[in-house]
């Protein structure tokens, strides 16, 4: 089951400033490139890469990426997935990788860039998804508290079983982000599989988008604030006996090419795919947080 959680946020930064506005000079007539609360959708020939990477640059911005590898998933997935990120994703940045698995020792050593650095945390592993998901939550809250906070400006949180094939940037970087669901972005609304029982803190009759949770990241002031409202939440309703959805309005939408299933096949508007489901192994079953 995939995990959600309604989060409404309601800040200044949805109003852009034009000099915001302007680094989005670039657009496409065959997809939709804004939000109603103005917010950007992130497509390939919208923005000038080297425009982000001098301005985050300057800013001094840095990036902490969390996953999780447990079980079997450890195995199957985190030697891609890191090699990979440390090719395409915010090259030229400061990046922190924070690997949380219950095997430490069977982490792969990685070849790391100058400003780049991995830590291994030990976590228990859990076998209900919805255990899983409570707790992936609390512990990406944490670790935002003792460490990242204190010396990364932005957290993106990524599920395990993916690859990254192209530049994942820093035009992705903003207060709050979300990515649209490569198998929900072009059906229409009512096909949209929202969490409708009125008894859950998820309830929703409807939402501008469905967003996919392998992928989601911002300012660590935001994704703390929506890792600890989606944990009181989750608590909140496993009490209540009910499974939950994970929602959030963001500041910054990336497209699915930032996280695209290639089963889905040829899409004229996929221009480049950046990050890429991997293909499933067999062997591979625990349940994991947040699984497609």
């Amino acid at each position: 089951g995939v995990a959600h959680c309604r989060l409404t946020v309601r800040r200044s930064w949805v109003q852009f400033p034009p000099k915001v506005l302007s680094v989005w000079s670039l657009s496409r007539a065959d997809v939709q490139t804004n939000t109603s609360w103005n917010a950007p959708i992130i497509w390939d020939g919208m923005f000038d890469p080297d425009v982000f990477d001098q301005r985050h640059k300057q800013d001094q911005s840095t990036v902490a990426l969390t996953v999780f590898a447990v079980g079997r998933y450890l195995d199957a997935y985190l030697g891609t997935f890191l090699n990979s990120s440390e090719q395409y994703f915010m090259v030229g940045l400061p990046v922190t990788f924070y690997v949380f698995t219950d095997v430490p020792e069977k982490v792969p050593n990685m070849k790391l860039a100058p400003q780049r650095s991995l830590k291994v945390i030990k976590v228990e592993r859990h076998s209900r998804w919805q255990d899983i998901s409570m707790m992936r939550m609390k512990t990406i809250s944490d670790i935002i508290e003792s460490d990242i906070r204190h010396h990364s400006t932005y957290v993106f949180c990524f599920d395990v079983d993916q690859v990254f094939t192209g530049r994942f940037g820093s035009e992705a970087l903003g207060e709050s982000v979300a990515l649209l669901h490569a198998h929900f972005y072009n059906l229409p609304k009512h096909r949209f599989t929202y969490d409708r029982n009125p008894k859950s803190k998820a309830y929703m009759e409807t939402g501008d988008f469905y967003y996919h949770a392998a992928v989601f990241g911002g300012t660590w002031q935001s994704v703390k604030a929506m890792a600890d409202a989606c944990y009181q939440s989750i608590m909140e309703d496993k009490q209540n006996n009910v499974e939950y959805l994970w929602l959030h309005k963001p500041s910054r939408v990336l497209s699915p090419e930032y996280c695209w299933d290639r089963s889905i096949g040829y899409q004229k508007d996929i221009r480049v795919t950046r990050l890429i489901w991997a293909p499933k192994n067999t062997c591979a079953h625990d349940p994991q947080p947040f699984t497609k």
